[in-house]
């Protein structure tokens, strides 16, 4: 019985040793080359969050970001929230609640639904969905019920929220969709 321990014991070291060689292989970044930085979600209209003041059920509750950035907060008035993200909004809700209304406001801030996604083009049902975590455009097509026979599987169009212009693309499976973003899949030429 120690024996087959022993043998499992040193084949699982063996495995672990090997695939700790392995990993820096696939993560290595080329030479040069920062590291992508990670996504910050920030505010922007039409997110909806839900305020939650402790000990205070009059001002908690679900808020949305308007066209102009800001939430209508009650005994506050306007308060700006987009190009924040939730911790920021968060503290200026805070401060702002601290030094008007509440010797000691404690708050916590949750993002209730984002801003949602635009699939256009050769999808064949184009439209407006839900914003998931770590959307991809395949599964923004693919949420979009799939490519028309005449889509162009190369490459992708997309605008971010607050870029004029669109941005060409290769389609791959690694390109990630951002709330707000617009994609859309053009006709292959024949």
């Amino acid at each position: 019985m120690t024996k087959r321990i022993a043998m499992a014991c040193t084949t699982a070291c063996a495995a672990a040793l090997w695939l700790t060689g392995c990993s820096a292989d696939i993560a290595q970044t080329p030479a040069g080359a920062a590291p992508a930085a990670p996504y910050v979600y920030r505010l922007a209209p039409d997110d909806r969050l839900r305020i939650n003041v402790y000990n205070e059920p009059g001002v908690t509750g679900e808020y949305a970001v308007n066209s102009e950035g800001d939430i209508s907060f009650p005994l506050v008035g306007m308060i700006k929230a987009q190009g924040q993200t939730l911790g920021e909004f968060s503290a200026a809700l805070t401060q702002t609640l601290q030094a008007r209304y509440f010797k000691n406001a404690h708050l916590v801030v949750d993002l209730v639904a984002s801003r949602p996604i635009y699939v256009l083009g050769e999808v064949n049902k184009a439209g407006q969905f839900p914003y998931q975590s770590g959307m991809t455009v395949l599964g923004a097509v693919a949420t979009a019920g799939g490519f028309t026979y005449r889509a162009n599987q190369k490459t992708v169009m997309i605008r971010h929220t607050g870029q004029a212009a669109e941005a060409r693309e290769p389609l791959t499976a690694d390109v990630i969709v951002q709330p707000g973003d617009t994609v859309r899949i053009r006709e292959r030429n024949f």
